[in-house]
């Protein structure tokens, strides 16, 4: 049983699979430091000036007040609903969001031209190519055959 897991395993790493997550997983680690700075310096704050200077990562809905600890009096904890640091999550969702929009928008850009057959200014992969060629000698055939009817 082993034997045949590392088997399998070897297959799967072989093939490219884990080096394409891992690459994947790196990317995707830095692309979120990047979304994570340019929320928290650059929209941020123009966004906190036009509000009248709110930090939002700390703005919260107190429940319950923070009582210090007197003689005799047990200090109680304060209780509150912060909600300031969702909505800076929720403004780097939504950055997140529009460049993978944006990113997928070009990359079907790109695939399209490269699936044109008659587009050649980006080079065909052979199995659309083939396909294309297919769909040619299917229609002269289909052509010919209705000539004969």
């Amino acid at each position: 049983m082993a034997k045949g897991f590392l088997k399998e395993f070897k297959e799967f790493a072989v093939k490219g699979n884990m080096i394409d997550m891992a690459v994947g997983i790196i990317i995707g680690t830095a692309f979120n430091r990047v979304v994570d700075v340019l929320v928290k310096q650059v929209i941020m704050p123009p966004l906190s000036l036009l509000t009248g200077r709110i930090e939002y990562a700390d703005r919260k809905f107190v429940l319950r007040e923070a009582v210090p600890a007197t003689d005799g009096v047990e200090a109680v904890e304060e209780i509150a609903v912060g909600y300031g640091l969702l909505i800076e999550v929720f403004i780097d969702f939504l950055v997140i969001g529009f460049v993978v929009f944006i990113v997928v928008k070009f990359m079907n850009k790109f695939r399209k031209k490269a699936e044109d057959p008659k587009d050649k200014t980006v080079a065909t992969p052979k199995d659309i190519e083939l396909l294309t060629n297919l769909n040619e000698l299917m229609a002269e055939q289909n052509e010919l055959l209705k000539r004969k009817s």
